[in-house]
């Protein structure tokens, strides 16, 4: 599942990737979300 939310591109996003699409949303209408989507990234622990 996070191989392919953070690494595959898919072309009903315009090329991005799930995670660069939401980022992206979350820059543009910060309204939208409650939290910051960048924080739900994977570390190194996992």
């Amino acid at each position: 599942m996070d191989a392919y939310n953070y690494g595959r591109r898919l072309k009903t996003l315009r090329g991005l990737t799930p995670y660069e699409f939401i980022c992206q949303t979350w820059t543009k209408e910060p309204e939208r979300f409650r939290l910051d989507p960048s924080h739900h990234m994977p570390g190194p622990n996992i």
